[in-house]
C-alpha cells in the first residue's frame, strides 16, 4: 500500500464499499455524534467523510486531532444509509471507517478558520496567505487561474505561435510606470531593472525572424495599488506577429479572449461583435478608454442648446474656447430625489454640482421640471429631449467646462447612473477596442509636448503624419475594454529607425539620448526589421473578471498588499551590511 494514499478525498463511490483504502489530506471540520467521531477529510480534490467509535483501536488519536491537522487514515469504506447519503459530494454515498490513524502534521490555533465563510481583515489574509488559500473559494479561484493559463497556451499553440521566453533582469525602459532596480554587484554604481513588460525583446524576436512569439510573461512596476492593479508584479499573455497590420491583431487575439470567456465565463453571454471605437469618442460618449458597455448611457455634446441661453453659468462658460455642454441621459431616473442624489455625488467629486432636467406626466401631458428647464425655456428644453431619446420618466444630467477637467467625473457619473437604475447587464461580457490613440499630449502648465502613450507605436500615415499638428497625430495603438476594464493593450510598432528619431525628436528627445535608452532595438531596426505589432492581456484581470471578483488579489496567489508590503514573508525587508559593502551602496536615513 502506499505510503500516504490510495485514494484521494474525491475518488470513493459506491463501488467501493468493502474495499480497505488509505486516505490522506486535512481535517476539515470534527462532529460528535454521541461518542461516534465524524471527520469531514479535505485535500485538493474533494471531501470524504470518516467515522470512528469507541471501539476502533484508533479511538483515541481520532479524538486528539483538531481542524485543519494533516492526517493519514486508513480505513474500510461502507455505504452510507440510504436517508444519510449527501447528494452534494462525489463521496456523498459513502463513508470511511478508521482503523489506524498517524498525525502527519498538527496544527496550532487557527488564526483564521478554513472552513466556513468568515470574513478576516485583509492584514491577516495575507499573512497567513497559506491558510486563506485552503478556502474553498480560494482553491476555486486558483485552480480557475491555473486552467485560463492553459487554455491560453494551448490556444496560442493552436494558432501557430510559439513560446519564448525573455530575460527577467535587463535594461531599464519607460513603459509608463517606475522600474525596479537591481544592483550590479559585478559593474559597482551601475544597475539592471526588471523588466516592465518584455517590450523591447519581442520586437527583436521579430526582427530576428520568428514570425509569431508568445509567452505568459511576468512583468514588473513599482506603481501604486488598486483594486485592479497589483503593486508589483503581474503576468500578461504577451504575443507579437510578423508581417501584420492592425485588423490581423485584432483577428487573431479575438478567438483566444473570447474563447476564454466562453469557456470559463459560467454561461454568461459573451459578446460574438467586438466594436471598434476611437479614444476621442470613448472619451464623449463614455468619460473613459475603458467603457462597460453593459451600460447602454451614451454621453452627448448639447453646448448649442445652451449657447446664447437664460442659463448663465453655460452661456458665459461656452464663449470660452475649447468648452462644451455634455448630457448624460438617465432613462428612469425622472424623480427630484434621484436628481438630487446624482448632484450630490458630483459635489462629492469636487465639481459645484450637476444640473439636471427630469420630464414628468403632469396629466395634461409632459412637463419638464427642474432648475435648468425654467432657465432655458421650452422650446430649447424640447429640444434637449428629442436629441437624447427620453420622454416621461427620464431625466438628463448636464457638465460644462473644458472637457479634460470633467470627463473622468462624467465617467464615474455615467457608471453610478447606470447601477442605480438597473440599466447595467450584468449576465454578459461585453467587449470593445478603443483605437486611434493620440501619440502626443500638451502638457497643461508647461505647454512641453510629450507621449501621451506608447512611444513604439507607428502613426497613422507614417513620417508624413509627423510634419504637422503633432496633436492631431494618432497611433496605430489600441485597448481591448471588458465590462469597465482593460484587458488588453497593444500596438502595430514603428519599426523604422527615421520615423522613430523623428516621433521622439517631437516629443524633445534628441538622436543620442534615443539611441543611448534604446540602443538595442534601434541598431537591429538597421538590419532588416519586418513590420510588426502585437499585444498583451492581463492574466490577473482577466480571471478577476471570470471569478466575479472586485479584488485583483482574490485571483492571485500570493499577492502584496495595498502598501507593497509581503505580510508573510515579511518584504521588502533591510538589507546586511556585509550585501550593501558588496553591492557599494549606502542606504539614507528616510528624511523627516
Amino acid at each position: 500500500m502506499h505510503a500516504y494514499r490510495t485514494h484521494t478525498c474525491a475518488d470513493l463511490t459506491a463501488s467501493d464499499v468493502g474495499q480497505t483504502v488509505r486516505l490522506s489530506g486535512w481535517v476539515h471540520r470534527v462532529r460528535d455524534h454521541g461518542g461516534i467521531l465524524f471527520i469531514d477529510l479535505r485535500d485538493t480534490y474533494g471531501i470524504t467523510q470518516v467515522l470512528c467509535d469507541p471501539d476502533s483501536a484508533a479511538f483515541a488519536g481520532v479524538e486528539k486531532v483538531r481542524s485543519e491537522w494533516c492526517i493519514r487514515i486508513d480505513g474500510e469504506v461502507k455505504a452510507r444509509d440510504a436517508a444519510l447519503v449527501n447528494p452534494k459530494l462525489p463521496t456523498g454515498a459513502v463513508e470511511v471507517y478508521v482503523r489506524d490513524i498517524e498525525v502527519l502534521g498538527a496544527a496550532r490555533e487557527l488564526p483564521l478558520q478554513v472552513f466556513g465563510d468568515q470574513e478576516y481583515p485583509e492584514e491577516t489574509r495575507l499573512k497567513y496567505r497559506y491558510l486563506d488559500l485552503r478556502r474553498e473559494a480560494m482553491q476555486k479561484n486558483m485552480t480557475l487561474r491555473s486552467n485560463v493559463v492553459r487554455s491560453m497556451r494551448q490556444r496560442m499553440w493552436d494558432k501557430g505561435f510559439r513560446e519564448f521566453q525573455t530575460p527577467i533582469i535587463t535594461a531599464s525602459s519607460p513603459e509608463g510606470a517606475r522600474d525596479f532596480l537591481v544592483p550590479s554587484r559585478l559593474h559597482p554604481g551601475k544597475f539592471y531593472a526588471l523588466p516592465q513588460a518584455p517590450q523591447q525583446f519581442k520586437q527583436l524576436i521579430m526582427v530576428s525572424g520568428y514570425d509569431k512569439y508568445f509567452q505568459i510573461a511576468p512583468c514588473f512596476r513599482d506603481e501604486d495599488p488598486r483594486a485592479d492593479r497589483s503593486p508589483t508584479d503581474f503576468y500578461q499573455l504577451d504575443l507579437e506577429m510578423s508581417f501584420v497590420e492592425q485588423q490581423d491583431v485584432f483577428d487573431t487575439i479575438q478567438p483566444v479572449i473570447g474563447g476564454i470567456f466562453e469557456e470559463f465565463g459560467g454561461g454568461r453571454r459573451v459578446d460574438q461583435t467586438w466594436e471598434q471605437i476611437s479614444y476621442r469618442d470613448a472619451a464623449l460618449w463614455y468619460g473613459t478608454d475603458k467603457p462597460d458597455l453593459r451600460n447602454p448611457i451614451r454621453m452627448q455634446v448639447v453646448s448649442a442648446h445652451f449657447a446664447g441661453s437664460g442659463f448663465a453659468i453655460f452661456a458665459k462658460l461656452l464663449e470660452q474656447e475649447g468648452t462644451q455642454v455634455r448630457a448624460i441621459p438617465a432613462p428612469g431616473g425622472g424623480s427630484r430625489k434621484f436628481c438630487d442624489r446624482m448632484n450630490a455625488f458630483a459635489q462629492q467629486q469636487g465639481l459645484p454640482g450637476m444640473g439636471y432636467i427630469f420630464w414628468r406626466d403632469q396629466g395634461e401631458g409632459m412637463e419638464a421640471a427642474g432648475p435648468l428647464a425654467k432657465n432655458i425655456g421650452p422650446e430649447r428644453t424640447e429640444a434637449i429631449r428629442q436629441q437624447l431619446g427620453l420622454g416621461v420618466g427620464d431625466a438628463a444630467f448636464f457638465l460644462g467646462g473644458k472637457p479634460g477637467d470633467f470627463e473622468a467625473v462624467a465617467g464615474r457619473a455615467r457608471t453610478v447612473i447606470g447601477e442605480e437604475l438597473n440599466l447595467v447587464d450584468k449576465d454578459r461580457f461585453a467587449f470593445t477596442w478603443i483605437v486611434d490613440f493620440p501619440i502626443y499630449a500638451k502638457d497643461g502648465e508647461t505647454g512641453k509636448i510629450d507621449f501621451e502613450h506608447n512611444p513604439f507605436s507607428m502613426p497613422q500615415g507614417g513620417m508624413d503624419a509627423l510634419g504637422g499638428d503633432p496633436l492631431d497625430v494618432l497611433g496605430f495603438q489600441y485597448d481591448l475594454a471588458c465590462n469597465g476594464y482593460e484587458l488588453v493593450s497593444g500596438a502595430i510598432r514603428n519599426h523604422k529607425p527615421e520615423i522613430m528619431f523623428k516621433a521622439f525628436e517631437i516629443a524633445g528627445y534628441g538622436r543620442d539620448e534615443v539611441e543611448k535608452r534604446f540602443g538595442g532595438m534601434v541598431n537591429a531596426f538597421q538590419y532588416g526589421a519586418p513590420p510588426h505589432g502585437g499585444c498583451a492581456a492581463g492574466i490577473d484581470r482577466i480571471v478577476m473578471l471570470l471569478a466575479d471578483e472586485a479584488n485583483i488579489r482574490e485571483v492571485i496567489m500570493f499577492p502584496m498588499n495595498q502598501r507593497a508590503e509581503d505580510l508573510m514573508m515579511g518584504a521588502p525587508s533591510e538589507p546586511m551590511n556585509e550585501q550593501l559593502r558588496e553591492l557599494r551602496l549606502r542606504v539614507l536615513p528616510v528624511e523627516g
